[in-house]
């Protein structure tokens, strides 16, 4: 039980990759404290399963988008107790090209995808030093973030932000603080029912990626040596490299 008696934060954690996160972390024997947007059935069915795991599960309501629900997230948070870790994974991702962006679109990007993990990240550091305690953040990032294109303009541009930032912050926040971030790929096929065909001919490994994988990953940044941070590691099966 690696996380056993810790408690971990993951944002956007009712669905898809997120709520994967937030069973492994659960798996591991972790506390989850679960943020979501709008998903509230599918907050409570997580927060059931999580609880059926042997460990405990809060819900937390807040719109990232809207920035001073961001900020105080961590504070709410704290009032059911200690955090171990910050997982910074809701996200926006709409797939629009640089003739499609309107500064609105532009800034709800920036908005949930960096702004909200900045001042998460930065509140719970503040947290940490105050009580004297050690912590933990991994931020989700992107292939594309590394490698930005034309295509999903606001959503490359912002996750390219977040990973300067991981680099800043890991610098920033040590030695109290490791920062990290995960890089995925081809882990589930979009929400919005995008096309996928031809999309593994790019992926060196040939196959969409284990949720099980993205658990492993994670809980190695949550548990592993503390003396690694400021790096992204990427889940994608070699797709940045061609």
């Amino acid at each position: 039980m690696k996380l056993k008696g810790k408690s971990v934060l993951i944002t956007g954690a009712a669905v898809r990759v997120g709520r994967a996160m937030a069973l492994a972390v659960a798996q591991a024997g972790g506390n989850v404290i679960v943020h979501y947007g709008g998903s509230q059935p599918e907050a409570e069915s997580l927060k059931a399963e999580v609880v059926a795991l042997g460990v405990e599960a809060h819900l937390l309501q807040a719109d990232l988008g809207q920035p001073q629900q961001a900020a105080g997230l961590i504070g709410r948070a704290l009032e059911l107790g200690p955090i171990d870790a910050l997982v910074n994974s809701a996200a926006i991702f709409k797939n629009v090209d640089l003739d499609n962006t309107d500064l609105a679109g532009w800034q709800t990007h920036l908005d949930v995808n960096l702004t909200a993990p900045f001042l998460l990240s930065q509140a719970f550091w503040k947290a940490a030093r105050e009580k004297g305690r050690e912590g933990r953040i991994v931020n989700i990032l992107d292939w594309r973030a590394l490698r930005p294109g034309a295509d999903h303009l606001p959503y490359t541009i912002s996750k390219a932000g977040l990973a300067a930032l991981t680099s800043s912050l890991a610098v920033a926040m040590a030695p109290e603080v490791t920062v990290n971030g995960i890089a995925f790929g081809a882990i589930l096929p979009p929400a919005d029912g995008g096309e996928t065909k031809g999309l593994l001919k790019h992926v060196p490994a040939g196959r969409w990626a284990d949720l099980d994988e993205v658990g492993q990953t994670l809980l190695f940044l949550l548990s592993g040596p503390r003396y690694i941070t400021g790096e992204i590691i990427h889940l994608d099966g070699g797709r940045h490299l061609v």
